[in-house]
């Protein structure tokens, strides 16, 4: 799809929401070649009427014209007609595309397009699945039946990024399976079934699908039970080590329905439990949340700017012979890091940089998969669409159906299993792009990913965002280089730089209480369990009113009516004791709460006197139980004064002066006691100290030792990766005579492993196999063949067994002839490893032979 189709499908996205509420379901079709009786076993078990809407996409003959219509016609009861400009799309109905025409949609309707490659490549079905993706969004429903090439793997993929449904045909059910095949490997595909099981199961899916993402999400989860989606995000952090905690709810919600749908269960509770016992399905709900779906050149209108001004002005400034560092977030199957390279190369041709400067792109995921993919840098023939001719020609190479990275780009790009929120950065970059991920993100997220970003960029580094995304409110940090391109320019301020929280592996557990003590971290977290416990004790115990704190005085939980004892303090809101405590109690209080600390007993203070009421205070330190441990009781018992009191005794004021000094000289001593003790302690500390400094002085010493060997051994790594640089050029040049030579002999051959599935083979074997490049790792036998040798597998078999080769003479259609030629494949070890199979043309000798025998009968 060229440039001009993509900006008539553009705003598509903003569009066509005013319309899909009153839309029906649309369900786009894909076939190719031998797709009439993949798409009439298909149509012939949709059940009428239906509220679905059909739309089928194939590749027909421009120059002729399409009887499609009437022979779908007869396969089903709905009404099918040719596609015409500006129809509006009904349910029960099934609207094919006329020939040489691309079809788009817009609200509800269908536009037919003049296709701009009138010869060559063209691809219909990517083009118009992209369109349904952005008019339907989550509603989106593409299937893809028999055909050959790839045509449709890229809709599929836009399908997929808008949340929507896609389904495929099962290969082995397809007369031709390259376009099955071809989606399958992107492993973005919900539903795999024959032809005529696909309806059943896209009906069941929809139904089963929520027909919209709620707006209030929290009272939507509120609803659904919020405990169960907690439980699925602990259940894909055990399974895979990611935590998407931070993630936007609505986006984690959004897919687990589509997995419950898929799975017709009613609610995520019954989904959880589904989850928790099924290790599959949470690889695949992994899979589902990490949205791996890109393509190269996304967005032409940021490359364009990015090549053209962004880095000539980057690279101004730049020092000769440095080597230009990039870093790719969430680079997904790779396209986006070879867009990047071969858009530096093309900068760096021109004559002002040629040859001056070198680049190194580090590009990472979640998904190992997608970077197994990304490593391979093997893509569809579908990607025409985004790559121009002279970038084909360039940077790629013709493997089979598809393309292949060329060795220069791929040399340029290191891909690596990493986790941006918890996985440390890499620093002195130039580049970081980061597109289309932190719109998966919470706002807290995002705002911690944008000073990681500032950290790891070298001066006047450049960031690249998304369409949908950007810096916030951090413009001190970096400048747009133009609006709405989403590049933006690192600022290199003198100001007090943010705080950079450099990601980690270490889970966050939060403490029920801030500044705790060591010894109430291991305390419960369950309030339900600590209120059960607090009442029993205050039961067994006590019964007046009273307060449990910890060892800071943070009230945790309040027993009874103490109002007489505690107010709250006037400004924010503290729920601390010592605050909270009225005047003539505070002193008394927090004397009780040291005492207690230091000493088993409770602490029992007399007759307190607070606003004309007498109270007895009665502090504890609890051990018992554990989940309470390090916590303190506080009770508040009210003491009931008598209505007459008796006659004071003679020399009654003297003893409560006396008692009162003598409870002042005992406090007096606590207080020197604890003193003494603070003193012994800070000795102890400072002598500690200094054996510590001692121990760092000696570490210091040694991590200098290890920075001269670790240069040393930098040394050694750098001639040994020379050396493994020579020998994989070496590699590289054997493998190339290894395969002219196989092709000059004009033999076909084959190589297979011990299980008898293809492990390669040269293309000549591709006159007598149907085999393409994706057929690798294949059983043999599943492979359609010209040769009339049944056993064939049978007698590879025996060569593996007896470990002789086998030599036959077979014979192929056309008249054709051929000396078979079985042996087993050793290796430089002398390890049997499976067999190798030659087809020698004998179809000349044979004829000669049989002229021959007309002539002599007697020969």
């Amino acid at each position: 799809m060229t440039n001009q189709s993509k900006t008539l499908t553009k705003p598509l996205k903003d569009s066509s929401r005013l319309a899909v509420v009153n839309t029906p379901i649309i369900v786009g079709i894909g076939a190719s070649a031998g797709g009439l009786e993949a798409l009439a076993d298909f149509f012939s078990h949709v059940l009428t009427p239906s509220s679905i809407a059909f739309v089928v996409i194939q590749h027909l003959d421009p120059s002729r014209k399409s009887i499609m219509p009437e022979l779908l016609q007869r396969t089903t009861l709905m009404k099918v007609t040719q596609a015409s400009n500006g129809m509006k799309v009904k349910p029960n109905c099934v609207y094919v595309i006329p020939p040489n025409k691309d079809l788009s949609m817009l609200h509800g309707s269908l536009l037919l397009l003049e296709p701009v490659e009138t010869r060559g490549l063209r691809l219909p079905i990517d083009f118009f699945f992209r369109a349904l993706a952005n008019e339907q969004n989550e509603r989106a429903v593409g299937v893809i039946l028999s055909g050959m090439g790839s045509d449709g793997t890229l809709g599929l993929r836009a399908i997929k990024e808008h949340a929507g449904v896609s389904v495929v045909q099962s290969p082995e059910f397809a007369k031709f399976d390259s376009m099955p095949y071809s989606a399958i490997n992107t492993g973005l595909v919900d539903i795999i079934a024959p032809a005529d099981a696909l309806p059943g199961q896209i009906i069941a899916f929809l139904k089963h699908r929520p027909r919209s993402v709620p707006n209030d999400f929290e009272s939507s989860v509120a609803l659904k039970s919020k405990s169960a989606l907690e439980q699925i995000i602990s259940i894909l952090r055990g399974r895979s080590g990611n935590d998407f905690s931070l993630y936007k709810e609505n986006t984690i919600y959004r897919r687990i329905e589509r997995r419950m749908a898929l799975h017709q269960l009613k609610n995520i509770s019954l989904y959880t439990r589904y989850l928790r016992n099924n290790a599959q399905e949470q690889d695949l709900l992994f899979k589902e949340m990490l949205i791996g779906v890109t393509n190269f050149f996304r967005d032409h209108k940021m490359w364009a700017q990015l090549k053209s001004v962004t880095l000539p002005a980057l690279l101004a400034h730049y020092p000769k012979g440095k080597e230009l560092r990039a870093w790719v977030t969430a680079c997904s199957t790779g396209e986006e890091a070879y867009s990047l390279a071969m858009t530096v190369m093309d900068v760096l041709d021109d004559v002002k940089h040629k040859g001056r400067f070198k680049l190194q792109v580090f590009a990472t995921d979640v998904g190992e998969d997608a970077i197994n993919i990304a490593r391979k840098g093997y893509y569809p023939a579908s990607i025409e669409a985004d790559v121009s001719p002279e970038q084909l020609n360039r940077y790629f190479i013709k493997d089979g159906s598809g393309y292949r990275i060329n060795k220069q780009i791929r040399d340029m790009v290191i891909f690596a299993p990493q986790n941006i929120i918890m996985d440390p950065p890499f620093t002195k970059l130039d580049i970081v792009t980061c597109r289309n991920l932190l719109i998966y993100l919470g706002p807290e997220l995002q705002k911690k990913l944008i000073p990681l970003f500032h950290y790891t960029l070298t001066s006047n580094g450049i960031l690249i965002l998304g369409n949908a995304e950007t810096i916030g409110n951090s413009t001190s940090l970096f400048s747009e280089s133009k609006e709405n391109t989403r590049i933006y320019t690192r600022i290199n301020s003198t100001a007090p730089q943010m705080e950079v929280d450099i990601p980690t592996r270490i889970f966050p557990i939060i403490s029920l209480v801030e500044n705790e003590p060591e010894r109430t971290s291991k305390m419960t977290t369950n309030i339900t369990d600590l209120q059960m416990q607090a009442d029993q004790i205050i039961l067994q115990s006590y019964s007046p009113a009273a307060v449990l704190v910890n060892a800071a005085g943070d009230i945790i939980y309040i027993n009874g009516r103490t109002g007489k004892y505690l107010e709250p303090a006037a400004g924010k809101a503290n729920w601390n004791i010592h605050v909270m405590a009225r005047e003539e109690l505070q002193y008394q209080l927090h004397l009780a709460i040291m005492k207690a600390q230091l000493q088993i007993e409770p602490v029992n203070i007399k007759n307190l006197t607070i606003d004309k009421h007498t109270i007895n205070l009665t502090v504890q330190a609890i051990t018992k139980p554990k989940a309470l441990l390090g916590l303190i009781m506080v009770v508040f018992t009210e003491v009931v004064t008598p209505t007459k009191l008796p006659r004071s005794k003679r020399g009654s004021a003297e003893k409560e002066i006396q008692a009162e000094l003598q409870q002042a000289q005992d406090e007096i001593q606590s207080l020197r006691e604890q003193m003494q003790s603070s003193q012994e302690e800070l000795k102890s500390a400072n002598e500690e100290l200094q054996s510590t400094n001692e121990e760092l002085q000696s570490t210091n010493e040694e991590l200098t030792t290890s920075k001269e060997e670790m240069q040393s051994m930098n040394e050694e790594l750098q001639t040994v990766n020379t050396e493994l640089r020579s020998k994989v050029d070496d590699l590289s040049w054997v493998t190339n005579d290894m395969e002219n030579l196989l092709d000059s002999t004009q033999i076909a051959t084959i190589f297979l492993d011990n299980e008898l599935h293809v492990r390669r083979f040269t293309n000549y074997a591709t006159h007598l196999f149907k085999l393409i490049q994706s057929d690798v790792g294949r059983a043999l036998s599943d492979i359609v063949t010209e040769l009339d040798y049944v056993l064939l597998q049978e007698d590879s078999k025996e060569v593996l067994k007896t470990l002789i080769f086998i030599e036959k003479e077979v014979t192929a259609k056309n008249k054709r002839w051929f000396k078979v030629r079985i042996m087993p494949y050793r290796t430089q070890e002398n390890v049997i490893d499976g067999v190798v199979i030659t087809f020698t043309d004998i179809s000349e000798a044979k004829l000669l032979e049989s002229k021959l025998r007309k002539i002599r009968p007697s020969l």
